[in-house]
């Protein structure tokens, strides 16, 4: 088991409703594909460095989990296929 940490950036146009669910759905996969979730740290609506897609604001999660060495790839699998995010990155933390 690894520590791993993934920021994801979602949609500004999506209410507070659908931010937390987006959240939930992958505290979910990390969940369900054998991980523990350590810590979710929501910063917010915050601006964009530069604009993405004619957008210039999202709001940023960062999640910070345990799992095994498949779980990473699934999860940026589901990121990917998932409607609203604009950005996400997953990176593995320093032993």
């Amino acid at each position: 088991m690894r520590k791993y940490e993934t920021l994801f950036i979602l949609e500004p146009s999506l209410d507070e409703e659908a931010v937390k669910a987006g959240v939930e759905k992958f505290k979910g996969v990390i969940e369900n594909g054998g991980g523990t979730v350590d810590n979710v740290d929501a910063w917010g609506k915050r601006k964009l460095a530069y604009e993405i897609k004619k957008v210039n604001e999202g709001y940023y999660t960062l999640i910070n989990f345990t799992a095994d060495t498949e779980l990473p790839k699934e999860l940026d699998r589901v990121f990917r296929i998932t409607d609203g995010v604009i950005r996400h990155l997953i990176i593995r933390e320093e032993e």
